[in-house]
């Protein structure tokens, strides 16, 4: 496997998808701004969506991959038996998940969104558009099944080009937002169950090659089914543990007017960067990396896991820098107009400014994790995930009441470094994992890109000040600009003091 060139892979589709996102968000920004029916159906999207996320960006994987890889080893035939049961065993599962949160619904919403109990009106709409977005998880799930297929045999582009699908039905369904008004969050929910179905079905076209799907609930449950989904859960709670930490924040958030909105753009902000950096980087070492822990190539595995941990740092702290220097710029010019007036881009902003001393954090939690995964352990990082969590909680519910929203992003960025320090000295305790020679000076390089880089950044946003004001319509071409100048003179400087090094680009792993 050739990691930069299969990390571009996945990560271009990741971008597209991320790109079409923001259009998406635009759109949502223009038409509800952060008002109460947005904070309704950011609840009612951000359930389903939490659990694609936990599910599909590697999550999934590191419960399946090490364990379909092993039974690919063995024969077509065992992998087959082996998926079919896991997958038949999932439909049974959801199935009845989904009908049975769909009935108890409010009650769900209550647990959820308590803060809009004190709102009749967004209460009932949330439970409504809830029930008719719910869905979407159970074709997800499945299609997140079929992508950790792929994922096992290293096509990592169709799995992540899944998500744009939809993203694109949300941009058409809000080209009617003027004619629909206030009907389009309903439009909105039932555009994203059909998007999960149409998922499904661009998944299981491209599986087919490598999967035979058998629908039967005559299966026997042996002791490798038993131990995957004894890996499945710790997996899911602690390679989604930015998730689940964002989630807790929006069920603080929902106490306060608004704030679940301005959490969800600050959020889709970041995220644009640790798709790449953490999740883009994770999923596609797990199956090499498995495989070279299983043939006990402890060189291959050293050198796979340093690279993996230096590309991730090489990707985020540029992004983190960035937006810490230009977090009301950046948000002011993806979502400030319309209905999202400059009230809610300051807030937004400073939620993005405080997630973003996180967002090394973020991507370094999803490597570590990734490190275990690939020797079957999923309960040590859940262990450290739980505790995360509960650091979480623990600071938001205690500061909440006195600062408002703002504890969450920052509640969430102490918790993640916390988890992401802890995972660090465990595995190097252990023994899985030890910095190369020349990690140190390669780190010390990548530094010093960003610190040149980020003097242009902050440079430019003073210098083109009138340009990107928010009051200014065309303030997103400068935006653009801005960061492309930055991108192009961090690349470049890499390149010339080899922070980052073109004959890498080659290398298999």
């Amino acid at each position: 496997m050739n990691l930069i060139k299969s990390t571009s892979t996945f990560s271009i589709f990741v971008l597209i998808s991320r790109v079409f996102g923001y259009i998406r968000d635009f759109f949502i920004a223009l038409y509800l701004g952060s008002g109460p029916l947005a904070d309704a159906f950011f609840v009612a999207f951000r359930i389903p969506n939490t659990f694609r996320r936990l599910f599909s960006e590697g999550t999934f994987n590191a419960a399946f991959v090490p364990s379909y890889s092993s039974e690919t080893l063995r024969g077509k035939r065992n992998a087959n038996l082996f998926a079919n049961t896991i997958f038949n065993l999932l439909l049974l599962g959801l199935f009845f998940t989904i009908i049975f949160i769909e009935i108890f619904m409010p009650a769900f919403i209550k647990i959820i969104a308590p803060g809009f109990s004190n709102n009749s009106e967004k209460y009932n709409i949330a439970v409504d558009l809830t029930r008719i977005t719910f869905p979407f998880l159970f074709f997800i799930c499945l299609a997140s099944f079929f992508s950790a297929i792929l994922n096992s045999h290293n096509k990592f582009g169709v799995a992540a080009a899944a998500p744009i699908i939809l993203n694109i039905l949300l941009i058409i369904c809000l080209l009617f937002g003027k004619i629909l008004n206030d009907n389009l969050v309903y439009y909105l929910s039932y555009t994203v169950t059909l998007a999960g179905i149409l998922q499904f079905v661009f998944l299981y076209m491209y599986v087919k090659k490598y999967f035979v799907l058998n629908i039967n609930f005559n299966f026997k449950i042996n002791k490798k089914v038993k131990n995957f989904f004894s890996k499945l859960l710790p997996s899911i709670f602690s390679s989604g543990v930015t998730q689940i930490n964002i989630l807790v924040g929006t069920i603080i958030a929902s106490f306060q007017a608004s704030a679940v909105s301005y959490l969800y753009y600050a959020d889709r902000i970041y995220q644009i960067n640790l798709a790449i950096a953490g999740i883009a980087i994770g999923t596609v070492i797990l199956p090499n990396l498995s495989r070279h822990i299983k043939s006990n190539n402890s060189i291959k595995t050293i050198e796979l896991q340093n690279k993996a941990l230096e590309l991730s740092l090489f990707l985020s702290l540029p992004a983190s820098l960035a937006l810490i220097v230009g977090s009301e710029q950046i948000t002011s010019a993806l979502f400030g107009y319309g209905s999202f007036d400059k009230l809610s881009v300051n807030n937004a902003a400073k939620a993005l400014f405080c997630f973003s001393f996180g967002l090394p954090a973020f991507s370094l939690i999803k490597i570590f994790s990734t490190f275990l995964f690939a020797r079957n352990d999923t309960k040590t990082p859940f262990k450290y995930s739980l505790i995360s969590v509960g650091l979480n909680i623990i600071i938001s519910l205690s500061f909440f009441s006195k600062v408002g929203f703002i504890i969450i992003p920052i509640a969430t960025t102490i918790s993640s470094w916390f988890n992401g320090v802890i995972l660090l000295i465990f595995v190097i305790n252990k023994g899985f994992f030890k910095f190369s020679h020349n990690f140190t000076i390669q780190i010390i390089k990548i530094i010093f890109s960003n610190i040149i880089s980020i003097c242009l950044f902050y440079f430019l946003i003073n210098f083109l000040a009138t340009k990107i004001d928010y009051a200014n319509n065309y303030k997103l071409i400068f935006v653009i600009l801005i960061v492309l100048l930055t991108m192009v003179s961090y690349i470049g400087i890499s390149i010339i003091i080899k922070a980052f090094k073109i004959s890498d680009i080659n290398l298999k792993y």
